[in-house]
C-alpha cells in the first residue's frame, strides 16, 4: 500500500537568473509510486524544476520536502535514492559496463553487482553480451541514452526522474526507454517525474499532468493558449487572425500580446447544426487526433483550425455519439468569454 507521506512537498519555491524570475510555485505536492508528468513551452522552467528535485541544485528561496523531511543538494537522505537523467546525458570515457556499474561504485554498493547491471542492460533493450564491452564512442545516440537510462536503473532508486528522455533520439530507443521506466515504476515501485514534449505519452501513463508555463504551475495541459497580437474586432470582442480568412474572437485583453487560454470544457464539438451556438458562431476545423486520458478515461480531442489547435475534452459515450475520428470535420463552438489570459 503507497505511503501517505508524499514524496515530494514544495512549499513558497521561488527562483531566479540575474534577477528574472524563473519559477514561483506556491505549493506541490506529489504522491509515493506515482507517475506524474511536467509539460511547458521551452523556457517554461521544467528543467530548473527537475534539478531541484533531484536535490542538485537549490532554488533562491522555498523548501523541498523528500519524503517529510526538508532535504539540500547531495544530502545523504536523498542522493542514494533520487536520481535524474538529463536530456542530454554525459557518458564517461570507458566501456558501456563501466559506466552502468560507476553509480554502484560510488555508493559502495558492490552486492550482486554484474546482474544487476546485466538487469539494468537488459530493461534498456541493450544485451550485455553485445553492448557491454563496447566502448562509448561505439555507441548510436539512442544507444547512449539509454545506457546512461541503465546507469540509474541499476541503483533501483525510489525516484527516477526524466528530462525529455526521449528527446533526439530513433524509435526502437523511444520504446525501450518508456518500456524501461515504467518498468521499473511497475515492479519496484519507483514514483516518475516526467517532462516530455510527447503530451500524448504524458497523458497515456501519468496520475497527473502539470502544466508549467513562465515558471508558474497552470493547469493540466489540456489548456488552449493562443498567443497574440491581438486587434480590436466588433462587439467588444478582439480577434486573433488565422490562417485562411479565419478569427478566433476573445474577451478584452489586458494587452496587445496576452496569451489567451481556454480550458477544454469551454469547448463544445458539433456536427452541423446539431449544437446552438453558445456566444459566438463556432468554428470550422479537422479533427486531429483522439487519445485517452489516463486517470479520467476521458477522450482528448485536438481540432485543428487554420493554423492552430484547440482542446476539447468529452466522455467516451459523448466521442463514439459523435462518430469522432481524425479526419473528420466538425464545428467548435465555445464562449469567447470563457477566455483566461497570462
Amino acid at each position: 500500500m503507497p505511503s501517505r507521506i508524499p514524496v515530494y512537498e514544495i512549499r513558497n519555491l521561488k527562483h531566479q537568473y540575474n534577477g528574472a524570475p524563473v519559477l514561483d510555485i506556491p505549493e506541490l505536492s506529489l504522491p509515493q509510486n506515482s507517475i506524474t508528468g511536467f509539460m511547458g513551452p521551452n523556457g517554461s522552467g521544467k528543467s530548473t524544476l527537475l534539478r531541484f528535485m533531484a536535490f542538485i541544485d537549490e532554488p533562491s528561496q522555498g523548501e523541498i520536502r523528500y519524503k517529510g523531511k526538508a532535504e539540500k543538494p547531495f544530502s545523504p537522505g536523498v542522493r542514494s535514492q533520487v536520481t535524474l537523467l538529463p536530456q542530454t546525458p554525459y557518458l564517461m570515457k570507458r566501456t558501456v559496463r563501466k559506466n552502468v556499474v560507476y553509480g554502484l561504485q560510488l555508493r559502495k554498493d558492490a552486492e550482486n553487482a554484474e546482474n544487476r547491471i546485466n538487469e539494468a542492460l537488459h530493461m534498456v533493450g541493450l544485451h550485455p553480451d553485445i553492448f557491454a564491452h563496447r566502448q562509448w564512442h561505439e555507441l548510436s545516440g539512442g544507444e547512449a541514452q539509454r545506457v546512461a537510462l541503465a546507469a540509474r536503473l541499476v541503483l533501483r532508486p525510489q525516484v527516477l526522474i526524466l528530462d525529455e528522455p526521449t528527446a533526439s533520439v530513433d524509435a526502437g530507443s523511444i520504446r525501450q526507454i518508456k518500456e524501461a521506466a515504467l518498468q521499473a515504476q511497475k515492479e519496484w515501485g519507483t514514483t516518475l517525474i516526467i517532462a516530455s514534449h510527447d503530451i500524448q505519452w504524458l497523458h497515456n501513463v501519468s496520475d497527473q499532468v502539470i502544466h508549467l508555463f513562465r515558471g508558474r504551475i497552470f493547469g493540466s495541459g489540456h489548456e488552449s493558449m493562443i498567443f497574440g497580437p491581438w486587434e480590436a474586432g466588433e462587439k467588444g470582442l478582439w480577434i486573433k487572425k488565422l490562417n485562411g480568412n479565419l478569427h478566433i474572437a476573445v474577451s478584452p485583453p489586458p494587452a496587445e500580446n496576452s496569451v489567451a487560454v481556454f480550458p477544454p470544457e469551454s469547448f463544445r464539438i458539433g456536427m452541423a447544426e446539431k449544437y446552438p451556438p453558445l456566444s459566438f458562431s463556432p468554428l470550422e476545423g479537422i479533427v486531429s487526433r483522439l487519445s485517452l486520458e489516463n486517470r479520467s478515461g476521458r477522450i482528448i480531442a485536438d481540432i485543428r483550425i487554420a493554423n492552430i489547435c484547440l482542446t476539447a475534452l468529452l466522455n467516451p459515450e459523448e466521442a463514439q455519439q459523435k462518430g469522432l475520428y481524425p479526419g473528420r470535420q466538425v464545428l467548435l463552438y465555445y464562449d469567447p468569454y470563457a477566455v483566461k489570459w497570462v
